[in-house]
């Protein structure tokens, strides 16, 4: 089936500005095709695994597998020094995460837990849907771009990894998220519409720049889970997060944005999700998770730790976003040209 929207031609995003040694070695290996190596003095194990000079540069390595960038050759996607780099933040990533992280084997209570909201909810969704601004909701919109843009690509790198019922499930779901066979519904090309309708820029990594380390984060942990067999588990259960947690989240934010009389347009894409993703719950639960662990019991602790470290780095994400609009501050490293603090001050009399 035809795309209705016009083709624009594939671009690779630019690189992004370094934000600390770590990234810079990586994004100047990248600009300057030479081989990475870290400044002297710099430990990768010795950084903050949640900051934005990890989280960058790590972001960087990953997207080398997607897009990847303007001016950087498609072979450095396999380059055996960047590959190290990468493997020395993914194991500090990692190992903090592991040990941020309650262990459980118990993946039926985890899911039962995901499926109750709380009677008074916090996070971004509850915020904007009460008392959020059109500025707060273009801006969660910029964050989530990173993701959305690419929906549902990590994701796939684990169909492989799969068997039998649950990889058909898995594929089903997909399915869905790549609209299905029409280009139009694919849910990266509704974000983008979306994006449009708000006055956002929705060339693919247009905010990387804007984005902090919460955002990145949340990212990586996809793609780091995504790219590793031995975290297939884990996967599945960030999978299995976003869509059983996702359907109340959508509706809040439909709300949110008709409450603010923002264009239809902007609303379809969340409006897509509340249906979907009720649908791809009783999916991943009974189609994907039941018969993978009757087949592989033991990744019964992999699907909880993916669980958990989704929602671990979901409340981080969350904390930075209500502490920044509490206080009229954007959450951006950037401000959109909306943001309270860039619209011209009246003069005094």
């Amino acid at each position: 089936m035809l795309s209705r929207n016009a083709i624009r031609p594939v671009a690779a995003p630019p690189l992004p500005a370094p934000r600390g040694p770590l990234s810079a070695a990586v994004i100047g290996a990248l600009r300057d095709a030479r081989e990475v190596t870290a400044p002297p003095g710099v430990d990768p194990g010795g950084a903050d695994p949640y900051g934005a000079d990890l989280q960058l540069a790590l972001y960087c390595l990953y997207e080398l597998h997607y897009r990847g960038f303007a001016g950087v050759p498609d072979e450095r996607e396999w380059d055996p020094a960047l590959l190290t780099v990468r493997a020395a933040l993914e194991r500090r990533f990692l190992d903090a995460l592991r040990a941020d992280v309650t262990p459980s084997d118990d993946v039926q209570a985890e899911l039962d837990a995901l499926l109750v909201e709380p009677v008074e909810g916090q996070g971004p969704s509850w915020y904007l849907k009460d008392e959020g601004e059109p500025w707060q909701v273009r801006e969660y919109v910029a964050h989530r771009s990173l993701y959305h843009l690419k929906e549902a690509d990590p994701q796939a790198w684990v169909i492989a990894r799969l068997e039998g019922p649950a990889k058909a499930a898995l594929v089903t779901v997909e399915h869905d998220e790549y609209g299905a066979g029409d280009p139009d519904r694919m849910h990266a090309q509704l974000f983008a519409d979306m994006m449009r309708a708000l006055g956002l820029d929705d060339t693919y990594g247009a905010y990387l720049d804007a984005a902090p380390a919460q955002t990145l984060a949340e990212v990586n942990l996809m793609s780091l889970c995504g790219l590793h067999r031995g975290l297939r588990g884990a996967l599945v259960g960030q999978f299995a997060t976003v869509e059983l947690t996702s359907s109340p989240g959508s509706e809040r934010l439909v709300r949110a944005m008709r409450r603010l009389d923002l264009p239809e347009a902007a609303v379809e894409f969340y409006a897509e999700h509340v249906e979907a993703d009720a649908v791809h719950e009783q999916l991943v639960r009974r189609g994907v998770i039941a018969p993978l662990l009757a087949g592989e019991p033991a990744l019964a602790p992999d699907v909880v730790f993916g669980i958990r470290a989704s929602g671990f780095l979901a409340d981080r994400f969350a904390d930075h976003l209500l502490g920044c609009w509490t206080q009229d501050r954007s959450s951006l490293l950037r401000p959109l040209p909306d943001h309270p603090a860039a619209a011209p001050r009246p003069r005094s009399a």
